[in-house]
């Protein structure tokens, strides 16, 4: 499509694998979005990488090369582009019309699924519709509970926000690091001054340097002008680099040196200039195990994470989610395009047990569909249930006696019928089953296998770490 013509519409990033499908969306969509058309997840990451700015809105297939009978690489995609743009509504268009699937993009951050055959103009509303809400104001939400940890958050935002040293947030995909990181920068005397965002991850590894330090004219092939870089733009304010992770190692020494003296180069120059910014850092990896492996450097990680902060899960919540339920109700109800609805007993009761693993993303866009769907009217526990990703969580836990008198009986006949017993080795051996399952079910994303268990990504890289020594059965840690 003609970059004027790009100009002046949201871009609309479509993957799929079928070029009568690729080309017949494309064709329709054009006339409402600038279109990115990839054929898989690579090309798809390669293109958006490549420009000025992430698409306002992606419509992906699930079954992508190389594996198009199977979800994979759909559900891979899903989490790289919510990595690189956390509020891009994502709609899923599959052939894969299998409600687990459904259930388990929209835990990962997907805000609607759709199958195919799709009705184009179906497809059209949605997106419009889903943009629409895109454009309500988020500020704030962090802010949003009484739970303990989020008065722990609280206190902390309150205690580190004017020190001038780095803050390292921590937290699981969709829980709100970026809106801790602008609450930093609220509550602090750097107030009137810039705040800046930068995605590690969204942009191409060759193009950071430049971004954050700038660049002379000439330094690179198309730098046809001098540029200032984030450190330079940000001036006395706050610099945001969210997943820091992703950072090139071959570029790390450099944001050490900034970190340490302020002292930074543009690109192509000699000259030295220095920053008085303060940086944020975000990251959602096991920073200390990343470490371990080479991949980001010690002494770096130590500089960022003078001060750590964690956002809590919403699991860990508690009533939390119905504030937070609350809250999206009234605030898209204002919208118009749906009136706030009410849950059953039997829903709230449902809503109170999910363990909500796209954590406050998935429980938004829950919302929004709901609204959607069923305009003011009373939602009862079957509706909701269409909306949530049970996945083996539920099965499994159902399988387990609540009663202590049932488990007792179960230990006994255990112990009886069984020679040399172990303790340990039982334990073990159910943990790794455990674990294994969660990795299958979650198709080796480690982050969502945690959240499938209920714990934390580190937690669950040391429990791999000590199941592999103790087991000697082959299991890696990261596999």
């Amino acid at each position: 499509m003609p970059r004027s013509q790009a100009a002046s519409q949201l871009s609309l990033l479509l993957v799929d694998d079928d070029p009568l499908i690729g080309d017949t969306l494309a064709y329709f969509l054009g006339r409402d979005f600038s279109v990115i058309l990839a054929t898989n997840r690579f090309e798809a990451l390669a293109k958006i990488r490549q420009l000025p700015s992430l698409p306002a809105v992606a419509l992906v297939d699930l079954g992508l090369p190389p594996t198009p009978h199977r979800p994979d690489e759909g559900f891979a995609l899903v989490t790289e582009l919510l990595a690189l743009a956390p509020e891009m509504p994502i709609v899923i268009l599959s052939g894969q019309n299998d409600e687990a699937n459904a259930r388990h993009a929209r835990a990962l951050g997907a805000a609607d699924f759709i199958a195919k055959p799709a009705d184009p103009e179906k497809l059209r509303q949605t997106l419009h519709n889903l943009l629409a809400y895109e454009t309500q104001p988020v500020v704030g939400i962090e802010l949003v509970g009484q739970s303990p940890p989020m008065e722990k958050l609280r206190a902390q935002l309150r205690q580190y926000a004017n020190s001038p040293f780095p803050v390292l947030i921590e937290g699981e995909s969709g829980s709100g690091k970026e809106l801790a990181a602008e609450a930093l920068h609220r509550l602090s005397e750097r107030v009137p001054q810039p705040y800046l965002a930068l995605n590690c991850a969204a942009i191409s590894p060759n193009l950071v340097e430049p971004t954050l330090f700038g660049h002379a004219k000439g330094a690179f092939t198309g730098a046809i002008g001098s540029r200032a870089g984030y450190f330079e733009e940000a001036g006395d304010g706050t610099l945001f680099l969210d997943e820091i992770g992703e950072l090139p190692l071959d570029l790390q020494p450099k944001l050490l040196r900034v970190l340490e003296n302020g002292q930074y180069q543009r690109v192509g120059e000699t000259q030295q200039r220095v920053s008085r910014a303060r940086v944020i850092a975000a990251t959602n990896r096991d920073l200390k195990k990343e470490v371990r492996e080479g991949r980001f450097r010690a002494d770096l990680y130590h500089r960022l994470s003078v001060f750590t902060i964690s956002v809590p899960p919403l699991r860990e919540m508690g009533a939390d989610r119905f504030l937070l339920l609350d809250h999206f109700r009234h605030l898209y109800g204002k919208l118009g395009t749906g009136r706030a609805f009410a849950l059953t007993p039997e829903a709230e009761a449902r809503w109170a047990s999910y363990q909500f693993p796209g954590n406050v993303r998935e429980l938004r866009n829950i919302v929004i569909r709901l609204m959607a769907k069923h305009d003011g009217q009373p939602i009862d526990r079957p509706d909701l249930e269409t909306e949530l990703d049970s996945g083996v969580a539920d099965t499994a836990a159902a399988t387990i006696p609540r009663d202590d008198g049932q488990l007792l009986t179960l230990a006994l006949r255990h112990l009886r019928e069984t020679t040399n017993f172990s303790l340990d080795e039982i334990l073990q051996r159910w943990e790794s089953a455990y674990i294994a399952a969660a990795q299958q079910v979650t198709h080796g994303n480690v982050s969502q296998a945690a959240k499938l268990l209920g714990i934390n990504r580190t937690t669950l890289y040391n429990r791999m770490d000590v199941l592999a020594r103790s087991l000697g059965d082959g299991t890696e840690a990261g596999n």
